[in-house]
């Protein structure tokens, strides 16, 4: 028995416990770069749609459009040949819960204008799980096409979709 090679009890619980220790530590880390991640991901689609409005807008004789007007302008701009202003995983619906943020788009619609003519636009962007998948909810709307935020909490996460973009 003197020449069994390989590892003790002692030195393999060693190693487990440094493990568990580094786990410790890095998985917050990691938890804080993912709602990080989502966050940014919701500003970034939140500007895109605050683009897609202010370039529609112009092309639509100042009238903002509709969600399904930005993906698909041909249908609501009259001799409309130009590209998109609105990828369609963005425009796909008024409600899309995507990366952790539940993004709500809400509007008041111009009889005025053309085909999908809006007159005041808000897009949301909320924690799916507040404090987990994101702690500050995003808004642009029309009001100086402008891009916000809050911060929120459990008393607050209810208010968050009427002030994100409230002006």
């Amino acid at each position: 028995m003197k020449n069994q090679k390989g590892f003790t009890l002692i030195e393999l619980l060693i190693v487990v416990a440094i493990i568990g220790i580094i786990a410790a530590i890095a998985i917050p880390s990691l938890l804080r770069a993912r709602v990080s991640a989502n966050e940014s991901a919701a500003i970034g689609d939140t500007r895109t749609v605050i683009s897609g409005e202010a370039a529609y807008q112009s092309a639509n004789s100042g009238f903002y459009g509709t969600l399904t007007c930005l993906a698909t302008p041909g249908t609501c701009i009259t001799s409309y040949t130009g590209p998109t202003f609105l990828d369609a995983s963005i425009a796909g619906s008024q409600s899309v819960t995507k990366q952790g943020y539940t993004r709500t788009w809400t509007q008041s619609t111009n009889s005025n204008g053309n085909t999908g003519s809006v007159d005041v636009f808000c897009y949301q962007s909320t924690p799916s799980v507040a404090g987990k998948t994101g702690v500050r909810s995003f808004g642009g709307d029309s009001a100086a096409v402008r891009l916000c935020h809050l911060l929120h909490d459990r008393e607050t996460q209810a208010r968050a979709r009427q002030l994100a973009c409230r002006r």
